[in-house]
């Protein structure tokens, strides 16, 4: 199965392949990466040409093996660089099977602390598939921003928006990866709020003295995925004869905020700008609902259950 990955991770694949398979032919190296004999065979020239000894033996029992005296060097990354490897990893939607996820484990595991724990939080704050508009971050102002949420250490960003910039002083709670799209979820002392800002719209990062303790109960993805079903152009409130904990299995945290309004009733709040779409998701809950705002998304269900009921009438 082929991968969408760089050539570099490729190479490094290829290494570790042969270690772990002392004697695997090109022919093998290419059916794992899911390139042809001949790429296969290339990057191990780029191992060769990097200095690593790897020997080729001839024969029906021949292949490639790493010669001895091999000592490659300890990582050393920045939390600049580790956080680029995340964000390149993250880039594409994978499996759990996934070399390079595997091996992005194995990195962070072999970092310095401080840059592990930084590292990791990212990996485990994210929501894969990414979107196609999604813009990745600069690294280092990322990274910033990362170290101080691990820090609990309160900032001053500087945030872009249209043709303006400017600063807020917000308490980094996280930074969270939806899509492909990185945000970052705060307390904005300014607007005394929660607030949902995108990374990628973050142009400078300067710490304060001051430092903060995050709620107890944050989950942040499941904050910054609510905090995006508002603010849309309707609004939308609908009441599900059932308890919140099943109203949550046909809900997807990205339709809206779940509230319970008693052991059997649950209300969904949350705001669209395409209410066909979100009617048509309304389907998904299997017990009876009303949908008591907005106008234009009863209005929606009412025309998607004329035509489920044409559908149906088959004389």
């Amino acid at each position: 199965m082929a991968y969408d990955v760089s050539p570099t991770a490729r190479t490094l694949m290829v290494l570790e392949l042969i270690q772990n398979n002392p004697g695997i032919t090109a022919d093998k190296l290419g059916g794992k990466l899911g390139v042809s004999e001949r790429a296969a065979r290339r990057y191990v020239a780029i191992l060769r040409e990097a200095d690593i000894p790897i020997e080729s033996v001839r024969g029906p029992y021949g292949g490639y093996r790493v010669g001895r005296g091999l000592r490659l060097p300890p990582l050393m990354f920045s939390t600049t660089e580790a956080l680029g490897l995340v964000m390149a990893v993250l880039e594409g939607p994978r499996g759990a099977a996934d070399p390079v996820e595997n091996a992005l484990g194995k990195i962070i595991r072999v970092l310095p602390e401080p840059v592990a724990r930084s590292t990791d939080a990212i990996r485990r704050v994210s929501a894969r598939g990414p979107d196609p508009g999604a813009r990745t971050p600069d690294p280092e102002i990322t990274a910033a921003l990362v170290s101080y949420s691990t820090a609990c250490r309160r900032v001053t960003i500087h945030y872009r928006r249209h043709a303006d910039e400017w600063p807020m002083d917000v308490d980094p709670w996280a930074v969270v990866v939806r899509r492909g799209r990185w945000y970052l979820l705060c307390w904005s002392h300014g607007k005394d709020s929660q607030r949902v800002l995108r990374v990628d719209k973050v142009t400078k990062v300067e710490p304060q003295d001051a430092e903060f303790t995050p709620p107890a109960d944050l989950e942040p993805l499941a904050a910054v995925e609510e905090h995006l079903a508002m603010g849309w152009k309707y609004p939308i409130e609908v009441e599900i004869d059932a308890p919140r904990a099943d109203a949550a299995c046909w809900i997807a945290r990205s339709m809206g905020r779940l509230e319970s309004i008693d052991d059997t009733h649950t209300r969904l709040i949350a705001s669209t700008s395409e209410p066909d779409w979100y009617a048509a998701q309304l389907t998904a809950i299997r017990a009876s609902y009303r949908i008591l705002a907005s106008p234009e998304v009863q209005q929606a269900s009412q025309a998607l259950g004329q035509r489920l009921l044409a559908a149906s009438n088959l004389s």
